[in-house]
């Protein structure tokens, strides 16, 4: 009988940086970002350094191929914990595997874990595969409010 390939879900740490790299690397070309590896390894790097952000990992046969990044965040309102769901990929060979799904599942359950009131994201207009995957999963599209943004020149 066949064996059935593993997939696992873990909050990655510090010795994951270099699987999630070369993922984070490839998630940055998939949005039109030059390629450049070792700035990715630094920014993962940081982020654990800084304990900012939460990135979960999806092993399958023991191979990282897509991770979920958290970054968290408060609702004044409310007064609660919320958790930005800034970033998710899957490796070109491992979609249509559900590993999507599972990654989204994790970052649900850490955001009950941690008490939070809600997850939120944001995608592009035209990334409708991205769509049908969070409407799938319970995510509702803002039709209440606007999103505004404005880019901030650094002073470095």
């Amino acid at each position: 009988m066949a064996r059935r390939a593993a997939t696992e879900i873990v909050e990655a740490s510090a010795q994951d940086i270099d699987g999630a790299a070369a993922l984070f690397d490839a998630y940055r070309v998939f949005y039109r970002q030059t390629s450049d590896v070792p700035a990715a390894h630094a920014f993962l790097a940081e982020r654990f350094r800084h304990k900012d952000a939460v990135l979960l990992i999806a092993r399958h046969n023991g191979t990282a191929v897509g991770f979920v990044q958290l970054y968290p965040s408060l609702s004044s309102v409310s007064m609660k914990r919320i958790w930005i769901l800034n970033d998710l990929y899957v490796a070109t060979g491992a979609r249509r595997l559900g590993i999507g799904r599972r990654l989204m599942d994790a970052a649900r359950d850490h955001a009950a874990r941690t008490g939070a009131i809600r997850l939120e994201l944001t995608t592009e207009h035209n990334n409708t595969t991205a769509q049908a995957l969070y409407e799938r999963c319970g995510y509702v599209r803002d039709t209440v409010f606007y999103k505004y943004i404005l880019t901030v020149e650094t002073k470095a």
